[in-house]
């Protein structure tokens, strides 16, 4: 199964790939500026989270825009990836509120693939001055923290997913499984 990993600038992108790895997928970190014609037969797509302000800048994002249009698998976005799906897809993505750093209580409202057999609530790690602020059109919240109502998203016409913690470092519980279960609709 092949799932690469756009790099974004985020400070844990090569976290992602080497989960992917382990959970054994044929995986590799890609630019964020690698054509989208590059990309054809994945079985999957990781939108790294990174340095950019997304909320106020997402030009800096490269090509994500024509991943999530062009490619036809599961894309799964983490912090500044979730924030430019919800802004490519009609949604908004704003300085936050009361920023995130550390650890955070994740609340699970609307069960989904995703956190198919994880707890309701557990804690994650976050390291966000943006947030997603309104949904984009056919997408619905899945979970969220006390300070961030958008920890979690998903499109209802496509396998598209957004996470606003890291399910790649090892302070967010059930993160490896959070990764199992996206590799499981990429195998769908």
């Amino acid at each position: 199964m092949r799932v690469y990993v756009v790099d974004n600038g985020g400070q844990w992108t090569h976290r992602e790939w080497r989960v992917l790895k382990y959970l054994g997928a044929d995986t590799k970190i890609i630019p964020n500026d690698t054509p989208a014609s590059e990309l054809k037969d994945l079985d999957g797509l990781v939108l790294s989270g990174g340095a950019p302000r997304v909320g106020i800048d997402p030009s800096k994002m490269g090509r994500n825009g024509e991943y999530l249009d062009q490619v036809d698998a599961p894309i799964l976005g983490i912090c500044a990836g979730h924030q430019f799906m919800a802004k490519h897809f009609g949604g908004e993505a704003a300085p936050a509120a009361v920023p995130e750093f550390g650890k955070a209580t994740l609340t699970v409202h609307q069960p989904d693939v995703l956190f198919e057999g994880l707890p309701s609530s557990f804690e994650v790690w976050e390291s966000h001055n943006d947030e997603v602020s309104a949904l984009p059109e056919s997408f619905v919240a899945l979970a969220s923290s006390s300070d961030c109502k958008v920890q979690a998203m998903r499109s209802l016409k496509r396998p598209l997913f957004g996470l606003q913690f890291h399910p790649e470092v090892e302070n967010t519980q059930h993160g490896y499984e959070i990764f199992q279960n996206f590799l499981k609709v990429c195998e769908g």
